[in-house]
Order: C-alpha cells, then sequence, then structure tokens
C-alpha cells in the first residue's frame, strides 16, 4: 500500500521530498503528496520507508485504498 500523507497535519517541511528514491513526493496547495503511482513503499532502495522515518510530525500514513506495491 502506497504511503500518504495527511494535508491537516502536514507542515510543508519539505523533509520527505528529497528522501523519496522514486521522486513520487511533490508540493501541492502548501502541502506536500504523494503520487502512489510512484510509491513503491521504499521496497528494494530501504529497509523502511523513507518518508514516513523523516517526517518530524508523522503525518504519512499508509493508504488502504490503494493495493499494496509489488516489487517484480
Amino acid at each position: 500500500m502506497p504511503y500518504k500523507i495527511n494535508g491537516s497535519e502536514c507542515t510543508a517541511c519539505a523533509a520527505c521530498e528529497s528522501e523519496c528514491p522514486n521522486d513520487a513526493i511533490h508540493e501541492k496547495n502548501g502541502v506536500y503528496a504523494i503520487k502512489s503511482e510512484l510509491c513503491t513503499e521504499c521496497v528494494g532502495d530501504h529497509d523502511e520507508p523513507q518518508c514516513v522515518s523523516n517526517c518530524p510530525v508523522d503525518c504519512i500514513r499508509i493508504d488502504k485504498s490503494v493495493p499494496r506495491y509489488q516489487a517484480l
């Protein structure tokens, strides 16, 4: 399940954007969002999702509306 950023909690600090190995995070209307089609949950790159581990306010959560990433 790709991750999503809770926009009401995001402080727009950009700590997550530079850590994403897939360039899936972008700024939108003053907060950051994750493009679910690009999110791989950092599988194959890191042991844990880098956006989650670098978010200082813990506003990034699993998006259960999208299927989990399946490595090819």
